[in-house]
């Protein structure tokens, strides 16, 4: 087992790795930014080391101070969490290089599957299905429509360097492809340095359903079901479930061939995600695939009973996976509510500040992912989670009326957060009969809308 991990990452995720390697008998060091200074994981850490000022890019993001603090820590290992340098193939090689061990996968597969262009031709040379589309990227407006004009619209105009549903534009027909084409280009240009992009023929009424894979260096990969993730808005996921209320066994386990096939063609080491696209007739597409822990990995945790981040540190020590694929079994109904410091009112704007007065809630089957404390003030500098609220129960419906309850325990003052938004949800009756796909909190937000108008008449 490895002997001392540095964790290359702040937050509930921090903590999270921190946990995991204590349960391992693993030493952890943190590493913090200014802004960070008073946090709960750099307070519980074996050690920490501050590694510059509260922007991102003078901190977390800079490979320098990151590998300085781990060669003065003396560490063996480091751990990049999710998001910051998780995915940055660069990162991951030059951990390598200067004799560290990179839990993940290897740089070489990170930058290969982080091109959603070569990520899709891998997934074809696996055999795994992948949403009709060009082939290879697109480099105009003519290639463009001719290739919208044999795949047939509507199409998805998405970068292949894109992400978080940046460099991504639906286009209906051949009229406003020009546009559409120039606008997701540009941004992605502005975006990720890269303007590149690729058509798809548009998956109507989508679901987003993504499994969850964890492969060792002896040769072993094994998935851990799905989860459900069509809750979210502008891509952005707010509320994720396992199992998904749309597979059915044969389904789960077909998906589950197909993202071991992905792992074994690209050479895939360490815990990742491979996500696809469900439409109405339960036919599944490759979308793209996250080299890295994922931040609901505890949906699955619950339903499967593997410690996902155990898991993780177990491969990069170079043991085999402690589970057989035969072995997997899910079991019961999780949920998970992300809890952000936004204001649904106001567009979820970010809502950083101090935290005035702060109630964990709790009761079997409640597991409460977070950093924050009362009395903790929110930095502006990052995302604006301040935890990861789960349940599980026996049952799905359980386990929607368990999370109800977490949700009106859950007290968080002095800052606007999204726990009534996801109370909404929950109550809505197309969410409680599983008839949700990824336009459904647009709906909700347009059905509100037209709500408001009616009253202000």
């Amino acid at each position: 087992m490895l002997r001392r991990v540095l964790i290359a990452n702040r937050g509930e995720i921090a903590l999270r790795v921190l946990r995991a390697c204590r349960a391992l008998g693993v030493e952890a060091v943190a590493v913090y930014s200014e802004a960070d200074r008073d946090a709960s994981y750099v307070e519980l850490a074996d050690d920490a080391v501050c590694i510059g000022p509260a922007p991102a890019l003078q901190s977390y993001l800079d490979i320098h101070r990151v590998i300085s603090a781990a060669e003065i820590m003396e560490v063996d290992a480091i751990h990049p969490g999710y998001g910051f340098l998780s995915e940055n193939a660069r990162f991951a090689d030059i951990v390598e290089a200067c004799g560290f061990t990179f839990i993940g996968p290897p740089g070489h597969v990170i930058s290969q599957l982080g091109d959603k262009n070569t990520a899709r031709e891998m997934a074809v040379a696996a055999g795994t299905p992948v949403v009709p589309g060009s082939d290879g990227l697109v480099a105009d407006t003519a290639e463009a429509l001719q290739v919208a004009e044999q795949v047939g619209y509507p199409v998805m105009i998405k970068a292949t360097a894109g992400g978080g549903g940046r460099g991504m534009r639906p286009c209906a027909n051949a009229e406003e492809l020009p546009k559409q084409f120039a606008a997701a280009s540009g941004e992605a240009a502005a975006a990720f340095d890269n303007g590149d992009v690729y058509i798809e023929k548009l998956v109507e009424e989508p679901h987003h359903v993504e499994i969850q894979v964890i492969a060792d260096t002896h040769g072993s990969i094994v998935h851990l079901g799905e989860r459900e993730c069509s809750v979210q808005r502008r891509h952005q996921k707010l509320i994720e479930e396992s199992p998904s209320p749309i597979l059915t066994p044969e389904l789960r386990e077909r998906m589950g061939e197909a993202a071991i096939a992905l792992c074994r063609q690209s050479g895939y080491v360490n815990a990742g995600t491979v996500e696809f696209l469900v439409d109405k007739h339960r036919d599944f597409f490759f979308m793209e695939m996250n080299a890295r822990v994922q931040v609901e990995h505890p949906v699955t945790e619950l339903v499967t009973g593997v410690d996902i981040v155990q898991e993780q540190l177990r491969v990069a020590a170079g043991l085999p996976l402690s589970i057989k694929q035969s072995e997997v079994d899910v079991r019961g109904a999780a949920i998970e509510c992300r809890i952000n410091a936004e204001d649904p009112a106001l567009n979820f704007r970010p809502s950083p500040g101090k935290i005035t007065k702060m109630y964990h809630p709790g009761g079997t089957g409640v597991r409460f992912d977070s950093h924050v404390y009362g009395g903790y003030t929110i930095p502006a500098h990052y995302d604006s989670m301040i935890g990861k609220l789960l349940v599980y129960a026996p049952n799905r419906e359980e386990a929607i009326k368990a999370m109800e309850r977490a949700l009106d325990e859950c007290v968080i003052r002095g800052v606007a957060t999204t726990t009534a938004f996801c109370r909404r949800v929950l109550a809505d009756p197309r969410f409680r009969a599983g008839n949700y796909d990824t336009s459904f909190i647009a709906t909700m937000e347009s059905e509100n809308d037209n709500e408001d108008d009616a009253d202000d008449d």
